[in-house]
């Protein structure tokens, strides 16, 4: 209950949900319960039944989470996003106890900064060796990047939250030291990950950890930041590592006004160059004063709308296929989208593997693949 800062009143009433008779504090906080009630209370912490039945009273230590290093977060928290970061930082020492064990230990190869480093600069420096192969193809562009990442020993996971879970997370992501950087599938728009992806190594250049929740690219609307030094460095860090050499030519253009169709060709082209989302882009030209406030407004709810638009019609074709396979007596199987696999790991669960320190079943759960794939993991 403390590593998910979950009070008794919040315990309780989570138990009870959709309950007619109410638990009270005498039927839950006791020596010994049902088995019933311990996994309903297992759904929550999802530790496993083998958690609670350990004789040994659990230890409190900053090494286990974030949650006993850190008091205050850039982020509210919901249950899912609490259950999510405790099944990675999981995930982050049992990495560690491998790498260790097969004797592949992950040292830090990229320098520390400070926040009194001009991330602009630190940007400019460190995209020499981290940022990606490029590809059209944004999905591919963010696979690439965090095979980049995983170059210089930065584990990057990605998970991908089913449509049906009950505890949504309300995060995009966290970076927990030392090496490890969380991202949250977004499935509607790869700019937004590949925009938290950079943003999140920022943390990491600061060896600042932090949950995010509601990160967007089209930060500092106004000129006005979020009060938050560590996310302003970040989003500039991130603009500036996505932006490249096409940041000069922004910074150069004129005014964009109505006569000069407020530059939409230059803007678009940079977004296909850099996967920027033009919004974070016209928002650079507010930041930098070629855009009015009022152009700005204009701009960015048409952005909106078409997007809107876009997803309406993504919609509306997914069910007008869904109606066609039924229609033909058939039923239209979506495969769940698969989350993208950091080298890194890869590496080091093939090297367990091979040392008998883990199952084939075990490294099939850990990648959530199918046992009938595990020649092609091996290669």
């Amino acid at each position: 209950m403390e590593l998910f800062r979950v009070t008794k009143e919040d315990l309780l009433g989570k138990l009870n949900e959709k309950r007619k008779k109410l638990l009270v504090e005498k039927d839950v906080f006791i020596s010994e319960m049902p088995a019933s009630l311990l996994k309903k209370i297992d759904a929550i912490f999802n530790k496993g039944l083998a958690y609670y039945l350990d004789p040994k009273d659990p230890v409190k230590s900053s090494d286990e989470s974030i949650f006993f290093r850190k008091d205050d977060f850039n982020a509210v928290l919901s249950l899912g996003a609490k259950q999510i970061v405790n099944k990675f930082e999981e995930d982050k020492l049992s990495f560690a106890a491998l790498s260790k064990l097969i004797d592949f230990p992950i040292k830090r190869t990229v320098p520390v900064y400070k926040i009194s480093d001009n991330p602009v600069a630190v940007a400019s420096e460190v995209r020499g060796y981290l940022y990606p192969v490029f590809d059209n193809n944004k999905r591919t562009f963010l696979s690439n990047f965090i095979a980049s990442l995983a170059e210089y020993n930065i584990l990057v996971f990605e998970f991908v939250e089913a449509h049906n879970k009950k505890e949504r997370a309300n995060i995009n992501g966290f970076f927990l030291s030392p090496n490890v950087i969380v991202l949250k599938r977004n499935q509607k728009s790869f700019r937004r990950e590949i925009f938290t992806l950079a943003h999140e190594l920022g943390h990491y250049l600061l060896n600042a950890e932090d949950i995010d929740d509601n990160l967007s690219d089209n930060f500092f609307v106004n000129n006005k930041s979020n009060g938050n030094n560590i996310e302003d460095w970040c989003n500039n860090f991130a603009f500036a590592f996505l932006v490249g050499s096409y940041g000069k030519e922004l910074d150069e253009l004129s005014k964009a006004t109505a006569s000069n169709d407020y530059h939409h060709s230059i803007i678009d082209a940079i977004a296909q160059s850099t996967h920027l989302s033009t919004l974070a882009l016209y928002t650079r030209l507010l930041i930098n004063g070629r855009l009015s406030p009022v152009d700005y407004t204009a701009i960015a709810d048409n952005i909106m709308e078409e997007f809107k638009k876009s997803e309406l019609a993504k919609k509306e074709a997914l069910e007008k296929a869904k109606k066609k396979a039924l229609d033909e007596g058939k039923t239209l199987i979506i495969p769940a989208p698969k989350p993208i696999i950091s080298p890194l790991y890869l590496q080091t669960l093939q090297g367990a593997l091979y040392s008998g320190l883990i199952n084939e079943q075990d490294f099939c759960k850990r990648l959530h693949i199918p046992a009938d794939k595990l020649d092609s993991y091996l290669v």
